[in-house]
Formats: structure tokens, sequence, C-alpha cells
């Protein structure tokens, strides 16, 4: 078996591929970070786009996008390569997102049960409402937190469905039928919009 060559030590890490800063951040953590750095840097933007689709909010967003840069940091490690590095990044956002929705619903359901006005309590946020922004915002609440992981992992991740099943833990036909349908559901919502 051949023994692997030590890779180079001074690199520009903008000229990588997503591989092969994987495999630097390997070598290199956690004493140099510059790999894991424009990794990051790369899916910033698009992560938090994810993340504040899926939750609804801008504070929710960036409180599990730190969740999410810390366990890659932590993770890049042990990252074996089975998948792309994208699609293992989307599953951990993924997992994340999920887990800040229950917990967010779970304390809705607290606030109701302590009979405290959840309509006080929300006008203290500063972030508008998803339905107050334009775009893609506005159409994903009316389709249920699954479809709309789909959608968002699609058209702002830019995923494969295949990626997108894997990430989802569903089968390919099953994640493309729900894709299918939310967007049917959609456009009979935005027909509906059109017409009144």
């Amino acid at each position: 078996m051949n023994k692997a060559q030590p890779l180079p030590t001074r690199y520009d890490p903008r000229e990588l591929t997503d591989e092969e800063l994987v495999a630097r951040a390997h070598d290199e953590l956690f004493h140099i970070t510059r790999a894991y750095e424009e990794l990051m840097r790369r899916y910033q933007r698009t992560l938090f786009n994810v993340c504040a689709r899926y939750l609804g909010n801008e504070r929710d967003a960036d409180d599990v996008c730190q969740e999410v840069m810390l366990k890659v940091l932590y993770g890049l490690k042990n990252f074996e390569g089975k998948s792309k590095f994208k699609t293992w990044l989307y599953s951990i956002t993924y997992n994340e997102c999920i887990t800040q929705y229950r917990k967010e619903r779970r304390k809705r359901r607290l606030v109701d049960a302590l009979s405290l006005d959840p309509l006080e309590e929300a006008s203290d946020e500063k972030t508008p409402k998803v339905e107050e922004r334009g775009g893609l915002d506005r159409w994903l609440v009316h389709v249920n937190p699954i479809d709309r992981e789909i959608l968002v992992l699609r058209f702002v991740a830019e995923l494969e469905f295949q990626e997108i099943a894997d990430i989802m833990h569903m089968g390919l036909s099953a994640t493309k039928m729900r894709y299918k349908r939310a967007l049917d559901r959609l456009r009979d919502k935005f027909s509906e919009t059109s017409e009144t």
C-alpha cells in the first residue's frame, strides 16, 4: 500500500476543491484552521439562507448556523468522505434546523400552557414575520415543514434529489413525489391569490 504523500504547507485555500480542503482539514485541525475557514466561507451565505427559510426568522437561523459550524469544526476530523462535503454539511444543517424547530414549538406550547399572550411575546422580536417578506419565504408558510425543507434544499442549497433524499433519510421516489406535491400546492395557492 502506498504511503500518503505529505501535503505542501503553503497553499491558497480559495484555489482548492471542497475535497482538497477536507483533506487539509484532516491534517491541520485544530492547529491550523485555514481549510475549515474556507469551507465555511464558501457555504456560509447559503447555509444561513437555508436555515432562515426553514425556521422563518433570522435570529434562530443565526443560532443554528453557529451550531452547525461548530459541529463541522469538530466533526471534520471524522468525516470519511462517503458523501460529498456539501451533502454532509446540509445533513447536519437539516438535523439542527429540526432540533431548533422542535425547541421553538415546545416553547410556544409552554407559553400557551402558562396562559401568556403569545402575540405579546412575539412583538418583542425585531425580525419581520415571514409573511411580511416577499419571494419564496411568503409561499413556504403554506407547506408542511418536511416539504418546506425539500423545497429549500432544492432551490436555496441547489442540491440534487438524491442528495436531498440522503439528508432527509427518505427514498428518492418519495422525495421527488413530495417535491412535486409541494410545488402543486404552491401553484394552487398562487393561482387562488392571483385571482382575488
